[in-house]
């Protein structure tokens, strides 16, 4: 099994099969591995699988590039602009499929159904929303909570997850990614406010790009750790939209919810690049973490 902690060697797929003899949709099929260094606790965690999904999606739509509208045969980078995925049940790490399923082929945007495998077990299922985000133009209206609130750099003395850090046995992503909680904002507010948890994250090898940005989407513990709810809080369902393209260096995440529930809980993750910009916006629906006695 490759052991590597590179993310971008997690994203790695090679091309089992392929299959347009029909005229229809087009369907393929790749063979990927997530190691233990891709894992919450010991099971493969959720970001880390929708980001291969949207990789494979974004292979099958032709390489990253579909045709300019303006006419003069200009091409431009296309990108998963929409990923809404339902988690059937979490693998272990190890060899994975990713099947693919091309619905929709236009010429400003595709869709793509995905199902990622385990010994012939769905995991994910999902579909992808392909298309040019939108690059370095300003906003006609944006209301970002995170650039008020975090620094672009970590504050000194903001210790990243690793060995001695309390939650180094259970985020096993920080062998691959720099992770850096403000652990302060985790649990109960003293004012009695809703949790507010923030995260500095970057990849250890390389630069952040659109998948790694798509997994901070999912990088924060449950917000349920605001109301003394600790544990597994399995994600049901989770929609991100891509945003814009990160810029080389810190991505910024905060995570909030609107409402926990006794079963059921909603949890928001607000992703910003080095620039200020919004990069990845998400929201997924999990279980509450049982009460612990």
């Amino acid at each position: 099994m490759n052991e590597s902690t590179s993310f971008a060697d997690a994203m790695e797929l090679t091309l089992v099969s392929f299959d347009d003899e029909d005229g229809g949709d087009v369907s393929s099929l790749f063979e990927g591995v997530l190691n233990e260094h891709w894992t919450i606790g010991p099971k493969v965690h959720g970001g880390a699988m929708l980001a291969l999904c949207a990789n494979a999606a974004r292979m099958v739509v032709g390489g990253g590039q579909m045709r300019s509208d303006a006419g003069d045969g200009s091409v431009f980078g296309v990108e998963p602009i929409a990923v809404s995925g339902s988690f059937l049940w979490a693998p272990d790490p190890g060899p994975l499929r990713v099947a693919t399923t091309i619905r929709k082929r236009g010429r400003r945007v595709s869709l793509v159904d995905v199902e990622l495998t385990q010994e012939q077990k769905t995991a994910v299922r999902a579909t992808i929303t392909l298309a040019e985000p939108e690059h370095d133009v300003a906003p006609l209206l944006s209301v970002n909570p995170v650039v008020p609130l975090m620094t672009p750099d970590p504050p000194p003395g903001l210790e990243p997850i690793g060995p001695g850090h309390p939650m180094a046995d259970i985020v096993h992503l920080a062998h691959g990614c720099d992770i850096r909680p403000s652990l302060t904002t985790m649990g109960p507010r003293a004012d009695g406010g809703p949790p507010v948890i923030e995260y500095w994250v970057r990849p250890k090898h390389g630069s952040p790009d659109v998948l790694f940005a798509l997994l901070c989407g999912d990088v924060s513990a449950p917000v349920t750790f605001g109301v003394n709810r600790f544990g597994w809080a399995p994600t049901v369902q989770l929609t991100a939209y891509l945003r814009g393209i990160p810029a080389d260096g810190w991505l910024r995440v905060i995570a909030t919810t609107t409402q926990i529930g006794q079963e059921w809980f909603d949890e928001d993750h607000v992703v910003v690049d080095c620039d200020g910009r919004i990069i990845v916006q998400s929201r997924q629906l999990a279980l509450v973490p049982q009460a612990q006695s």
